[in-house]
């Protein structure tokens, strides 16, 4: 990891695509006698006012959304289908629910269901099938869906 300032290094170039869709603020990736530290300012907001909080007369606005993540439950190679054969178990547009089968991670030849934690419709997907994955490594973003009211 030993660059000049003005070199891109491509490991941080990667260390920092993973980080940019993240909550994470700080983060120390130490790698024999290098090592580096990245600190991202908390996110500000107002102390008493949520996007729907409004003034008299005013039209309460919809609550700004983050997408939700599916994450890695393990280490190992992710793959978006049963076989290369088959049909993906989803796509970007499909809509999942809770437990929902997403993926499948194989480690040490042992093939472990990924399932969807979260609501919602897959608005991104993060990796590749065949993508080796860390455990909680995002892999697809979703846009949480509103409740029903029945």
């Amino acid at each position: 990891m030993n660059n000049k300032n003005n070199d891109h290094n491509p490991e941080i170039e990667q260390i920092l695509d993973i980080l940019r869709p993240t909550d994470v603020v700080e983060l120390k990736v130490v790698d024999g006698d290098s090592s580096i530290f990245i600190r991202r300012p908390k996110p500000t907001t107002p102390n008493n006012l949520s996007p729907t909080d409004k003034k008299p007369g005013e039209i309460a606005m919809p609550r700004e959304t983050r997408p939700l993540v599916i994450k890695s439950p393990l280490v190992g190679t992710f793959y978006f289908s049963p076989s290369p054969d088959k049909p993906p178990y989803v796509l970007v547009g499909n809509h999942v629910g809770v437990g929902q089968k997403v993926g499948v991670i194989e480690t040490m030849k042992i093939f472990k269901d990924v399932t969807s934690n979260v609501r919602g419709k897959i608005i991104r997907v993060l990796v590749e099938s065949g993508q080796k994955v860390e455990y909680g490594q995002e892999l697809f973003l979703v846009e949480p869906e509103e409740p029903k009211n029945v």
